[in-house]
Formats: structure tokens, sequence, C-alpha cells
């Protein structure tokens, strides 16, 4: 089918495909609350499943206990591990976890290989919402043993993948349409997310701006998506607590010239969140590219992750305790954080998660984005503070602003990300330069991104193309593609008197298809057809001498007045199932003033969309 039949079949599949097949704003919104209660206990249930995992393997066999967060919640007393750390099973654990998910993962939903919100865009775009019921359970399962044996990923991919992929099988069950299954799923997501990261708001917001690099919304799905995290953050907060992710102390910004060092620091957060995304995708294209057996590439990262965990051990598992010192760098002065060490989580966790998970390891990317960006700020703010030692900076307030501006640029959600990281942290008084250093980032990374599936923003969007092309059809008219397009003024009239032998010479020739017939005065009478013609010029040429046009049947065509929409006037070429209509004045009688056709439907539509953008 060529452009111009799909931009026809688009419109009239948006103009006839109903909103809301009768689900009303009570039943949405119940059903919101309900995705959300389930992806709420989605989340207690991957965190318990990944605290006994990284007790079992890394703590007892590993013998290592990674510093959580302050916040990091727990369902298990579990008993202390006291030996000391076995280096040589960390060497070999990441390894053994990459080789157990990957033959699980293969055998049982292959779509959970790597991180999940990627995964969980695609579906929104360009499968109808659909998600397996089998993946998010393969998914949480998969996730929990690769960072509970030590690989590098966090838990957001999967709880995308949770979330959405409830969101989705219950509006399978009830036969939504598929409008309201992108919704739903979309609504799952933010549930996920913002119970699991104790952040409600942002992950309403997450859901809806992650779909897109630009800066764009994808607002439908905003209000299920708020009912659905609020639902999803009460469910998971009212077993693990109310306390934020992070405990950070007291830190606001009121020091105007602290912004020539966040701009400073932005410009290195934006190349570093390059690198970091770089490094990523080149694994990830090593990996697909390789020999290795599917099932044993995330073995094969799993080595290189436990060779980087051998020698330090900070880039292994999700690494927020690391985060949570830096944060507290200015209050405790016993933390062991200092420059090298913070230098060595940003370039080895960078690795580390590229090997865990580019490799087709199962886990997510935005929770190592946030370690490895808060690294960078605090870096950046120990750098400053060793340069300036006048200017008191505040070390764990760049560990935090690091944090936000790092994913934000990477992942293209600026705005949610601002938010959600305030929420994690339970600290709003550093919105300034959060947003500061956040869009100054975003604008220097524009076209890197860590999720592929991203379109660039909702006019690329083929679930709202229909709309799109409607929206921009229906605000112009004939008038305005005649007076931009001359040559369709620029057409053959037959007059009514003419011998039909002379106009069929006359239309020999030419492209148009489309004819009006015309009376002395020029005002239109009818219109005659190529394929009208096609059975008079194989009868007998002698007819042809004694017929005039208007002997013909000229009245059952349709034209299309200056007033008109393109909209219409698209409807009236599918109704013709033709190429060219004539359009003719509003006159009583109508005179005709240009033939419009599909090519130049399509092009005013491009121009106007050129101009839009």
């Amino acid at each position: 089918m060529n452009f111009k039949k799909k931009v026809s079949a688009a419109v009239y599949s948006f103009k006839n495909d109903p909103q809301d097949v009768g689900l009303g704003m009570v039943r949405t919104l119940v059903l919101s609350a309900v995705v959300g209660t389930v992806a709420g206990l989605g989340a207690v249930a991957l965190v318990s499943m990944l605290q006994l995992s990284e007790w079992l393997f890394l703590g007892k066999i590993g013998g290592y206990v990674p510093v959580p967060a302050g916040g990091e919640p727990h369902m298990f007393d579990l008993p202390a591990i006291s030996s000391g750390v076995n280096r040589l099973a960390i060497l070999f654990l990441p390894a053994f976890g990459g080789l157990l998910t990957g033959w699980f993962v293969l055998k049982f939903a292959p779509e959970a290989e790597g991180h999940g919100t990627d995964s969980a865009i695609e579906a929104y775009h360009f499968r109808g919402g659909k998600v397996r019921p089998v993946v998010p359970p393969v998914k949480a399962i998969a996730t929990s043993i690769l960072i509970g044996t030590g690989g590098s990923a966090g838990c957001e991919g999967p709880i995308t993948q949770i979330g959405s992929g409830f969101g989705s099988v219950l509006a399978g069950w009830l036969g939504l349409s598929v409008a309201q299954r992108r919704i739903f799923m979309a609504a799952g997501m933010a549930a996920g997310v913002g119970a699991l990261f104790h952040a409600p708001m942002a992950g309403a917001l997450f859901a809806a701006e992650v779909l897109y690099r630009d800066l764009d919304l994808e607002y439908e799905v905003l209000v299920p998506s708020i009912i659905a995290s609020v639902s999803g953050y009460a469910v998971f907060s009212k077993i693990f607590g109310f306390t934020p992710l992070f405990v950070t102390p007291y830190s606001m910004f009121y020091r105007p010239k602290m912004l020539i060092l966040y701009l400073i620091m932005a410009f290195i957060i934006a190349y570093g969140a390059r690198f970091y995304t770089y490094f990523f995708y080149k694994v990830h294209e090593f990996f697909s590219k390789s020999r290795i057996p599917h099932f044993l590439r995330p073995a094969a990262g799993g080595m290189l992750t436990g060779i980087i965990g051998f020698f330090f051990l900070p880039a292994l598992a999700s690494g927020y305790g690391t985060i949570q010192q830096a944060l507290s760098y200015d209050a405790d002065t016993s933390s062991n954080i200092t420059l090298s060490v913070l230098l060595g989580v940003f370039f080895l966790k960078t690795l580390a998660t590229a090997f865990s998970v580019g490799s087709g390891g199962s886990g997510g990317i935005f929770g190592p984005a946030i370690v490895v960006g808060g690294a960078l700020g605090g870096a950046c703010g120990i750098i400053f503070s060793e340069l300036l030692p006048s200017w008191n900076v505040p070390i764990g307030a760049f560990t935090l602003v690091g944090m936000v501006a790092f994913f934000g640029c990477a992942a293209k959600t600026p705005i949610s990300t601002v938010l959600m990281v305030g929420e994690m942290t339970g600290n709003y008084h550093l919105l300034v330069p959060s947003m500061w250093v956040c869009i100054i980032a975003y604008m220097l990374s524009r076209k890197v991104s860590l999720y592929r599936s991203q379109l660039p923003n909702r006019f690329e969007a083929p679930v709202h193309r229909g709309s799109m092309i409607s929206g921009v059809l229906r605000n112009l008219t004939v008038k305005d593609l005649l007076n931009v397009k001359a040559h369709s003024r620029t057409f053959l009239s037959l007059n009514e008197n003419t011998v039909l032998a002379e106009a069929i010479s006359r239309i020999a020739h030419g492209t148009q298809s489309v004819f009006p017939v015309i009376d002395a005065n020029g005002a239109v009478t009818g219109i005659v057809t190529r394929t009208d013609l096609a059975p008079l010029i194989s009868s007998d040429p002698s007819l042809h001498k004694m017929m005039l046009v208007g002997d013909l049947a000229l009245k059952r065509h349709r034209s299309v007045v200056t007033k008109d929409s393109l909209q219409t006037v698209l409807g009236a070429l599918d109704a013709e199932d033709a190429d060219q209509i004539l359009a003719v004045s509003d006159d009583v009688p109508p005179v005709p003033i240009g033939i419009i056709s599909h090519n130049d439907v399509v092009e005013a539509y491009q121009n106007e969309i050129s101009a839009i953008r």
C-alpha cells in the first residue's frame, strides 16, 4: 500500500475507532487502582526474592554484604553474615548467575532478557500493548538471581515489565480495546516504579515521559498512571514503611554562585551519560554478533563482571550503599568514600552493568545509572571542594544532583527524574540545581538514549498517527491547498457541446483523470472521468462523431468546494475510489477552480507537519 493510501486508511481508522469502547471513567479509575495494587504486590515479591538471593549467594557463599541504602526495604530478618569476603567465590558467582538466568529466560520468556523498560516501551508502541503473562514472573526471578549473584543491574526494568505485564493481561482478560490495553499497561509501569522507588508522582510522570526522546508526554495515560502509582506505593509502603529509599542530611540551595559549578558539572554529566550509553550498547552489539551460544552469553558477561568485582567490590549488585555514603559525605566524617572510590564506581560499574545486562542478563539499567551518576556528581563535588576550599562545596548535594541529571539525560526523562530523586531522598530543597543541571545535560545529549525503542515524539507514534493526520487535515481547506498549489488551477475543461471524438482526442495525453463539463457561461453541468470514457473509446468510432459530451451521464461524480477540509477531500476521494477530484467555487451555479489529487493532500499534510515542527 503506498503512502497516500496509508494516510487515508489512518484517518478513517482513527475516525471510526471508538475511544472508550464502553469503558466509563469510574471503571477506568477502579481498574487503574487494581493494576496499581497488583504492581505494588509484585514489587513486594521482587524485593523479597532479591533479599533472599543476595543473602544466599553474595552473603553465605561470597561472604560479601553490600552496604544498603538508608531506607532500603527488607522483608525477612535473616541471620547476619559473619564470615569474611571470599573473593574467589565473588569471581565466579556472577558467571553462575548469568548461566542460570540465561538458560531460564531463554527457555520460558526470551523477551525477558536485557533491560525490561525498553521491552515495555516497544510493546506500547509496536505490539498493541501486549505482554505475555509469563514474562513478569520470569523477569522477577531472573533479575533476583542476577543481582543476588553480584550482577550489576537494577530492579526498575523488571518492575516495569511486571506492572505493565499485569496491566496488559488484565485488559486482555476483560476484552478491552487496544487503546485501553496500552493505557493500563503504562499505568502498571507507573505503579511498579512508583512503589519500588517510593516515588508515586514521579512514577506516573515517568510512564508518560519515557515513551519519547523529546520533551513530550503521553498525556492520555497520566490520570490512570497517577491512580495506579499511588495505589502501588500505598501497598508497598504499608509493608515496608514510608521512609524514602535514601536518607540524606539537610541540604538546600542558597548560593547562586554555585550554579557556575553546577553548569560545569552538567557538561561532565552529559558526556558521562554518553559514555555509559555508548559502552552499554557496544557491549550489547558485541554479544549479539558473537558466536557464543545464546544462553551462555550472560554467563560470559557475568565472568567479566566477576573479574571487576574481584578487584572492586562496590561495582557489584545494586551499589545503592555507596551512593548512600556519598549523600552523607558532608555530615559523616568517618565515611570511607574518597575521590578514587567514586571514580572507580563511575567507570567500573559502567563496565560491570554493560557486561551484566548488555550480554543478555535480565536486569534494569535505571538503578546502576542512578549510582553511576551519583558517583560522578560526588566526584565533581570533591574536585570542586579541593580547588575552591573557600566555597564550602556541599559534596552530598552534588551527589544528589548527579543522580538526577545523569539518568534524566541518559533516559530522556528530565522532568520525572527530578521529581523521582526528590521523592527517593525526601529532599526537595535542591530542586533548583537539579533542574538546572538536568535540563542542560539533557540538551547536550539529545540524540543519545538508553532506551532505543523510544520514539522522537507523538508525531512519530503509530498509535497517534491517525489522530495526528486527522487533526492536521481538518485544519487545512481546499482554498489553502489551491493557494499553494498553482498547478491545481491549470486543468482541462470540456464544453458540453463538444463532439465526443474531439473530447477523446483532447484528453488522450496528460495525467488529468477527472474533467469538469461546463456550459457556455463556464458553469459546471457535470463531471466526466477517464473511467467513464473507457467503454466508449473501444466502441464504434462513428458514434464518437455523433455524440456530444453533454449526452453522457454527468451527474454521478462528487466535487468539493473551497471551504471543505482536506479530510473531507480525502473521504470523497475514497468514496469515489479515485485519485483526483474536482474543486468548484461556492457560487451558484458553481464554476471549476481546480483538480485535487491524493498526492496534493499528502504533500499539504507533510508541509504542515514540517511547519509545526
